[in-house]
Parts: C-alpha cells; structure tokens; sequence
C-alpha cells in the first residue's frame, strides 16, 4: 500500500471535504490567503492540496525547468555514446579489437579466485 500522504502535506492546514460544502468556498479562500495551502481530506485521507495561482504557476515554471535540464543532460549523453560507437563503425574496428583480445591480460600481480564456487 503506498501511502497518502507526505511530510509536508501532513504539515499543512487540512480542511474536510465536508467542511468546504459547508463553509463553501470563501471560507476556504480565507484559510488558503492566511495558510498559503490546504489539504482537503475525505474521512481523514488527504485527497488534494488548494494553492494559489500563483504558487501553482510556480511549481509548473519548476517541472518545466527540470524537464528541460533533463532532456539536455539526455541529449549530451547521447552525443557521447554515439561518438564512442563510432569507434566500433570505423573500418578498422574488427582488427582493432581482435589485437586487442589478443593481448595477455594484465593483472597487476593481483589474482583473485570467485569465492561463489
């Protein structure tokens, strides 16, 4: 079961869901102008949080933001994996590798056994 709420909406004002039907809406207005955010709960489970418009704007300039900074740091990685791949597409790249198998391997002096078996 994944849980219903997180620390910082248990940190906010709650308002039950049938108080904003009697309190209507510019009671709850009021406490979003002095809170700054409410939690709306039904039979004691948070199910959604009221901001102000402009604090939502925010959080949206936010996601954005951080969804931008994502798909370039996506973009740069891919530009080094494809040069890396390049490697592999050269003419030479067979050959390349073969030597390279072919090499002994060095081990430094340092041998270990797999302890699993």
């Amino acid at each position: 079961m994944m849980p219903t709420t997180t620390a910082r909406a248990g940190q906010l004002p709650t308002v039950p869901a049938s108080d904003v039907k009697k309190r209507g809406w510019r009671g709850v207005m009021r406490t979003l102008v002095k809170e700054g955010a409410v939690v709306v709960t039904n039979h004691d489970e948070p199910e959604a949080v009221i901001v102000r418009v402009g604090e939502y704007e925010a959080l949206i300039e936010i996601v954005e933001q951080s969804k931008s900074r994502v798909a370039n740091e996506l973009d740069a990685l891919r530009q080094r994996f494809d040069e890396r791949l390049a490697a592999l597409r050269a003419p030479d790249a067979g050959d390349r590798l073969r030597a390279i198998a072919r090499r002994p391997a060095r081990l430094g002096g340092k041998v270990t056994a797999d302890k699993g078996v």
